[in-house]
């Protein structure tokens, strides 16, 4: 065989390896998220990750001094930061999607279906939905799933907004308010769920110890501890008192800062779980300069806060957990208006990118 026999060979070697290879990190990334066993979801509300202005109001939350410990979180180096990955590019599901409640009716179905209000579920208000969507579609599938609100224990139902003061010292800010808000509790929009699964966010410390969990569970702060709302007299945290929007921040940090390490003590994260910290929309701004939190924590993460620069939204939340858990991807219609921040067209789940790159390749035995 003479050296350009040799030659071909070689080249086409070469190929072959370097095909391999691809199908290899396809594999890889779909592996990795079926290695995932139990999700926590955890809400928070209303603040950009970066904007053009980062002290403009509200400020955004990176490299915010009200909000000391996410910023542990992508601080590589940082102890809290060992197991964590997060987004750089991930933005609003849509333009003008707003305000908070169609982005949770997007995270269960991938879509608004042109809702636009803050309303509780009803006929009325044309917000209850009978179509597919994540959790009814995990029901039909067998798979557990819960959701813990915070201060429902205080409604009549899971489909009432009720606030208030006068109740037990909440123990995430030190005082007797409560506000529990549906537009914030993405299953109460669907008949086959508004009712089912729902639990205050006091029993999943028991459910935690008690191995009772949902392999899906959504936690939600009450308004005061989700960065949303600022107590009446502001929030003093770790020896400075914060007020307006910076207050809301520093609640919602401290809130994270006691509930986050409860979980990742329990089994059910140390063994193929995840924790990811989602916000629901974008404030002043729903293209490329302004982006949203999204952290995952996992022993499963690339960790050491790696930093992903692939292109996000809350459709990638969706179809991550579908392919977890085995699900078909959602195929509601999407209204024209709810164009993706980049101006190039829909955030469907089918074709968005899911969370992998936030995750390692699975070790091989």
């Amino acid at each position: 065989m003479n050296r350009y026999n040799l030659n071909f060979f070689s080249l086409l070697a070469a190929l072959v390896a370097a095909a391999a290879g691809c199908a290899s990190a396809q594999t890889n990334s779909a592996d990795v998220l079926r290695q995932i066993k139990t999700v926590f979801v955890i809400a928070l509300e209303n603040h950009n990750w970066t904007q053009p202005v980062p002290d403009s109001d509200p400020q955004q939350i990176f490299h915010n001094p009200a909000a000391p410990y996410v910023n542990s979180l992508v601080t590589p180096g940082h102890p809290n930061a060992a197991q964590v990955s997060y987004a750089t590019r991930y933005y609003n599901a849509g333009q003008k999607v707003h305000p908070s409640e169609p982005n949770y009716i997007w995270q269960e179905a991938g879509t608004t279906f042109g809702v636009y209000t803050d309303d509780d579920p009803g006929e009325s208000a044309h917000n209850l939905f009978t179509c597919q969507h994540l959790t009814g579609q995990m029901t039909d599938a067998g798979v557990p799933w819960r959701t813990y609100q915070e201060d429902l224990e205080y409604s009549a139902s899971s489909t009432h907004s009720t606030n208030g003061s006068g109740v037990p010292v909440n123990p995430y800010n030190g005082t007797t308010e409560y506000d529990y808000a549906v537009k914030h509790n993405p299953m109460a929009f669907f008949t086959d769920t508004q009712s089912q699964n729902g639990y205050p966010l006091t029993n999943l410390w028991t459910d935690l110890a008690n191995h009772n969990l949902g392999r899906y569970n959504w936690i939600t702060p009450d308004q005061y501890n989700e960065m949303h709302s600022s107590l009446p007299k502001g929030f003093t945290y770790h020896g400075t008192t914060w007020t307006g929007r910076q207050a809301a921040i520093a609640e919602g940090d401290n809130c994270l800062s006691i509930i986050i390490p409860k979980i990742m003590a329990s089994q059910a994260y140390q063994d193929h779980g995840v924790i990811i910290i989602w916000t629901d929309e974008t404030m002043h701004g729903d293209d490329t300069n302004h982006t949203l939190p999204e952290i995952v924590i996992s022993p499963l993460a690339k960790g050491n806060a790696y930093a992903s620069s692939v292109v996000y939204s809350h459709s990638s939340d969706l179809k991550t957990m579908d392919e977890i858990f085995g699900l078909a991807f959602q195929t509601n219609a999407i209204p024209a208006r709810d164009l993706n921040a980049l101006g190039t067209g829909y955030n469907q789940v089918a074709t968005a990118n899911d969370l992998s790159d936030l995750f390692r390749a699975p070790r091989t035995p």
